[in-house]
C-alpha cells in the first residue's frame, strides 16, 4: 500500500493484520500501521473499520501483547512465515493450528491465529518440553476450558464458544521460570474429565 491517502485503495481486513500483530510481537518486534487520512483529515471508514475491529480484539486480549516478551519457541503450526522485511506479500494465510506464544512475568500466552480446531495439540508445552502446567484459561471467556498436559504435548479442547473470530489467546501459568525446553518424546496419556 501507499503511505498517503489513495481514492479507492484496497486495505488488510482485520485478520490479516491482528494475526500479523501476534507474529510480530512474538518475534520481540512492533509492528506500524499505516493510516492516511483523506485531504480533510478523515479517516476512510474502510480503514476505520480495521481499526475498530483490531480495538475490540485488543480490548479482550490486549494483556497477551502489551507489555510481553517473546518466550524461547516463537510458533508452531503448519504455515510458514515470511522471510524478512517486505516479504509480506508472499505470506500465505494463517489458520487456527497456527500458534504463537508471548510471556509476561511468570505467564505464558498461547495465540492462535484463527479459529482452532475441535482441539489444540501443542507440541511446545508438552510435559517433558516444559514440566508441569498449572493453570489454563482462556481470556475474554469464563467457560471451563478442558485440557490434559501429555509427555510430548498439550491437548486443549475447544470451547464451545470463542471471544473472537479473528484470534484466540490462552492463559497458562506454571511453566515460566522452569528452565529450558527439553527433548520431545514419550507416550500419549488419556483425557481427563477437564483440568
Amino acid at each position: 500500500g501507499s503511505w498517503c491517502y489513495v481514492a479507492n485503495q484496497s486495505y488488510k481486513s482485520a485478520d490479516t493484520l491482528i494475526h500479523r500483530l501476534i507474529d510480530t510481537v512474538s518475534k520481540n518486534g512492533c509492528l506500524l500501521l499505516n493510516v492516511g487520512p483523506q485531504p480533510d483529515g478523515r479517516i476512510s471508514a474502510a480503514e476505520t473499520a480495521v481499526l475498530e475491529a483490531m480495538g475490540d480484539w485488543l480490548a479482550v486480549h490486549g494483556e497477551a501483547i502489551y507489555d510481553t516478551r517473546p518466550w524461547h519457541t516463537f510458533s508452531e503450526g503448519p504455515t510458514p512465515g515470511s522471510n524478512g522485511a517486505f516479504s509480506e506479500h508472499q505470506q500465505p494465510a494463517f489458520c487456527g493450528a497456527d500458534l504463537r506464544f508471548t510471556t509476561r512475568g511468570d505467564t505464558l500466552y498461547l495465540l492462535c491465529l484463527g479459529e482452532p480446531e475441535r482441539e489444540l495439540r501443542v507440541t511446545a508445552l508438552g510435559r517433558r518440553q516444559v514440566g508441569p502446567i498449572h493453570h489454563l484459561a482462556l481470556l475474554g471467556s469464563d467457560e471451563p476450558i478442558v485440557w490434559h498436559q501429555e509427555a510430548q504435548w498439550l491437548r486443549i479442547r475447544r470451547p464451545s464458544a470463542l471471544p473472537s473470530r479473528h484470534a484466540c489467546a490462552f492463559r497458562i501459568e506454571g511453566i515460566i521460570n522452569q528452565g529450558s525446553p527439553r527433548s520431545c518424546h514419550g507416550l500419549a496419556d488419556s483425557y481427563p474429565n477437564s483440568a
